[in-house]
């Protein structure tokens, strides 16, 4: 079932952000003050009556971005993620947007993957943008069209 977050959904977003991202997660007042912003629209995903990976988007008049997106390791891989993105793309659509941005990790290759699937198009990179560890990785940015979409 995906549904849209509310903002009583933070404790649960916080904790799927820090299994997904660690270090760089979003703290629970980072997540409650991108909630609180009337352009933030969001979704979640449950799954055996648990939280299992969301959404969330900027709307901003025809355009609009991901802000985060992530899913819980045991829910990956069974296509959650996909539905979840679609979720968004469709809900943006309705909306009015024209188009999704997006920004990925370079070494994120099951994102990458999936946005290519869903027929985004790489229209930049920011080299050395996320420090993990000891290493630095490129942001790639993509934009899917939302009326060009094949999915």
């Amino acid at each position: 079932m995906i549904r849209p977050v509310t903002k009583s959904d933070a404790e649960a977003l916080t904790r799927l952000h820090a299994e997904s991202f660690s270090d760089a997660a979003w703290s629970k007042t980072q997540i409650e003050g991108t909630l609180a912003l009337t352009s933030t629209q969001g979704w979640i995903a449950i799954e055996d009556d648990k939280p299992a990976g969301f959404i969330l988007c900027q709307v901003a008049q025809e355009q609009s971005e991901i802000l985060t997106f992530c899913v819980a390791p045991e829910f990956r891989r069974k296509k959650l993620g996909e539905r979840l993105l679609l979720h968004a793309r469709d809900s943006v659509r309705l909306k009015g947007c024209l188009s999704l941005f997006l920004e990925v990790a370079a070494d994120n290759k099951a994102a990458v993957a999936l946005y290519k699937k869903l027929g985004a198009k790489q229209i930049g990179k920011r080299p050395n943008y996320y420090h993990k560890a000891d290493s630095q990785i490129d942001a790639l940015m993509f934009e899917l069209s939302l009326f060009a979409s094949k999915a």
